[in-house]
């Protein structure tokens, strides 16, 4: 499923946010729901509907939606007589538009096009070229100070290509999935090259068959760089060595597995591709000088400690990640953060506060925080509350109050707090540059008050100070930030920018109490 919305979102150019969505999807508390898809689309700001329509509605539809089609979710492109679906058990079909309406429920899930360029091709080029330039620089350079002959290059090409595939397969192992390479390891219904790398059987604590290729043509490839013909004619008799190991993988993928994995199907081709030309060549022996046999040997000698280490860091990596899927999913769980957040004790006059306001007054998210300008903690309790209110202005209405003594003259802060207001009431135009200056840029005291000077402050500033300060007073809030959403408590355990995951929720809640009261 997860494959199909980043595919999905791919088509319509928001490339960019795939792995985000992706983190997002997982760790979502109805994971893997049609709710799951969308809520996360939201938090990600992509326009997007859930919605059932008529079938003759088709016509209508947008190019490409994501549907149900024999209760299985799918994506479909719409052709001019054909519609192409993408399903996770089938991959890629073509059918009429009658066949597809008549197993089709009718639920789409449809999202707005990115009209913003798309740079991913670049970023795919790019991608490319910083691993093939050095291996290119590293060919020329050999190229440069030894002297191939038809025999070593075809022996460096074979053992360039089979690093390539040999790495795609490392990566399948790991669970890094490409597109291109899983269309290609599932050409039939026999092929899966998943189910043969990760299968048990010819793999120990200490090695399995996917590394081997890896240690083999990583060490061929240097090996090949520092001595060209010297190595060829010991690696042509290592590759006729291992043709046991292959007939092996080969029967094991055959007759025990049932599956063939291709990746796998090319190595071996190359290897005994390798052993063929070594065989076959005038160049074959069975006795080896030190010049032939020390290259690879050091190669190996250096290849399988560095991959024993970086194979321990990446599955710490992958392990780690995995616990952090599970805790956010722990944490997006909407009746733990409703359990941890606590009512605001004293509520009457909350409302005749007048702060400083951002976003969408009707919004089913009313966010409060109470900060002040000498405490280091605000300016993050800010930054995330703005940010909120940017990504979702119709969704988030936030009010700032201020928790400082008024009556205390020895304050220097107090200045800011009296400014902030003052410039909200008199000029609010400018009110979100003076916050953002002292709170998000921390140009400091000084440089602060000579930029953002007032004439006067009135006495309806410092009464409404005087109020914000009594209010914080009553429910025991000696202390900021203070975060309130919908005049509960914003708990201490989560970071203010999560609430993001469960705006939502909250926008349900109110609705449903909304329609109690009516």
């Amino acid at each position: 499923m997860l494959k199909l919305v980043q595919k999905f979102l791919q088509i319509n150019r928001y490339s960019e946010i795939k792995n985000e969505f992706k983190d997002l999807f997982l760790s979502h508390p109805n994971y893997p729901s049609l709710f799951a898809i969308t809520d996360s689309l939201d938090l990600l700001s992509v326009e997007n509907a859930a919605v059932r329509v008529s079938k003759e509605q088709i016509v209508d539809l947008p190019s490409n939606f994501l549907a149900y089609f024999k209760e299985e979710l799918i994506l479909v492109e719409k052709a001019k007589n054909f519609v192409s679906i993408h399903t996770i058990k089938k991959g890629r079909l073509k059918m009429s538009y009658e066949k597809f309406l008549l197993d089709w429920n009718g639920v789409i899930v449809a999202i707005e096009p990115n009209n913003v360029i798309a740079r991913e091709n670049l970023k795919v080029e790019f991608s490319w070229l910083k691993y093939t330039l050095p291996l290119l620089l590293l060919v020329g350079l050999s190229f440069f100070y030894n002297t191939y002959n038809l025999f070593s290059v075809v022996f460096l090409a074979t053992s360039i290509l089979g690093l390539i595939v040999s790495v795609f397969i490392v990566q399948e192992k790991f669970g890094f999935k490409n597109g291109i390479i899983s269309r290609f390891c599932n050409l039939s219904s026999n092929s899966s090259c998943n189910s043969v790398i990760n299968n048990k059987i010819g793999n120990n604590k200490w090695i399995n068959f996917s590394d081997l290729p890896l240690i083999f043509f990583g060490s061929s490839l240097i090996a090949i760089l520092i001595k060209p013909l010297e190595s060829s004619i010991f690696i042509g008799f290592l590759s006729l060595l291992a043709i046991p190991v292959i007939v092996s993988s080969i029967w094991i993928q055959k007759f025990e597995i049932q599956k063939w994995c291709v990746m796998c199907l090319v190595v071996s081709g190359l290897i005994f591709m390798q052993s063929a030309v070594w065989f076959a060549s005038d160049l074959f022996t069975l006795s080896f000088s030190f010049d032939e046999i020390f290259p690879f040997v050091f190669s190996v000698v250096l290849l399988i400690p560095i991959w024993s280490v970086l194979k321990t860091i990446i599955k710490n990596i992958l392990g780690n990640e995995s616990s952090l899927k599970e805790m956010k999913k722990f944490k997006r769980n909407y009746s733990l953060l409703n359990f941890l957040s606590k009512k605001v004790p004293y509520t009457n006059g909350f409302d005749d506060l007048r702060g400083l306001h951002f976003g969408n007054r009707n919004a089913g998210v009313k966010l409060a925080i109470i900060i002040s300008p000498s405490c280091e903690h605000c300016h993050k309790a800010f930054q995330e509350a703005f940010d909120l209110v940017l990504k979702f202005p119709d969704k988030i209405f936030l009010n700032v109050l201020f928790n400082i003594n008024p009556e205390n003259a020895e304050n220097p802060y107090k200045s800011v707090v009296e400014r902030l207001l003052t410039i909200n009431r008199v000029t609010p135009g400018k009110t979100v540059e003076a916050i953002s200056d002292w709170h998000i840029k921390n140009i400091g005291l000084k440089k602060w008050l000579k930029k953002w000077h007032v004439d006067n402050v009135s006495m309806m500033i410092n009464q409404e100070i005087q109020k914000q300060y009594e209010w914080c007073s009553k429910n025991n809030f000696n202390y900021t930030p203070v975060k309130i959403v919908n005049e509960k408590v914003f708990p201490n355990e989560y970071e203010l920018s999560e609430l993001k995951y469960f705006l939502n929720d909250f926008v349900e809640e109110v609705e449903i109490l909304e329609k109690k009261i009516a």
